[in-house]
């Protein structure tokens, strides 16, 4: 399992987070808050539509983030997020209500999941063409979102033991506080209590990384930022905004040669 941290981009041009773990034929990445067109509490480069931005800047936003990697904002799949674990199989591009995963073996179909502290997990079988990208907040991982996200791969044609998976950057541990009832739904080992904390708290990311492993994807094809949300001025957080604020994006696509 890999570590990975930031990347330094240039001022002006939205900041994006790149994975190391996949090959040559995946485009990946998770956008940061910096190089938008948003101002306030959603400076700069809020991609969330629901939130009290507005919406022309938020687009303008999008188009600004996929013009990074060649794209349009109108070539991209993007989950309607209700924190469950239902599954799409994305072959066209726009709004797949009432999910919060996705999956394609279309060539250059982009998938995209927004966040502000729950974890985007992107996986990909570049040998067999096929991607997929979840929504992983505490109710997707602890109703093993991922694992439903594989089980979608499998069926396009991926074998788990070749999928490259990486989770974004996320809540920390020290920072997700949980009641009892919410704790309870997580394995003990994933579930933190110390003296200094009056609360549970959940190892979202050790969660989601086990659960990878118990799927078959080998763990030095899982790659774990370190980064928190909620720590750092580089992200947008809803919990340490009280929900006023913006979203990031993840993003993955398996392109075509040439």
């Amino acid at each position: 399992m890999m570590l990975s941290g930031a990347r330094p981009s240039s001022r002006g041009t939205p900041e994006i987070r790149r994975p190391a773990v996949f090959g040559s034929k995946v485009v990946a990445g998770f956008s940061t808050r910096h190089g938008g067109l948003s101002t306030g509490a959603f400076e700069s480069l809020n991609v969330g539509l629901n939130t009290r931005d507005i919406e022309s800047i938020v687009l303008e936003n999008r188009e600004r983030l996929f013009q990074t990697i060649g794209r349009k904002w109108s070539d991209v799949a993007i989950a309607g997020q209700v924190h469950g674990t239902a599954v799409s199989h994305a072959d066209v591009p726009g709004l797949y209500a009432e999910t919060d995963a996705l999956v394609t073996n279309t060539p250059d179909r982009v998938l995209a999941i927004t966040a502000a502290d729950c974890a985007v997990v992107l996986m990909a079988d570049e040998e067999a063409g096929v991607v997929g990208a979840c929504h992983a907040g505490w109710r997707g991982a602890a109703g093993r979102i991922c694992s439903e996200t594989i089980r979608s791969m499998v069926k396009l044609g991926a074998r788990a033991e070749d999928i490259c998976a990486y989770v974004s950057p996320c809540i920390s541990v020290d920072r997700f506080e949980v009641g009892e009832e919410v704790a309870r739904l997580f394995n003990d080992r994933h579930v933190v209590r110390s003296e200094a904390w009056t609360r549970p708290h959940v190892d979202l990311k050790s969660c989601i990384a086990d659960e990878l492993f118990s799927c078959g994807v080998p763990s030095e094809s899982v790659e774990v930022s370190p980064e928190c949300t909620c720590d750092s001025p580089d992200f947008f957080s809803y919990r340490c905004a009280a929900g006023d604020t913006g979203r990031m994006m993840g993003f993955i696509m398996i392109s075509l040669p040439g």
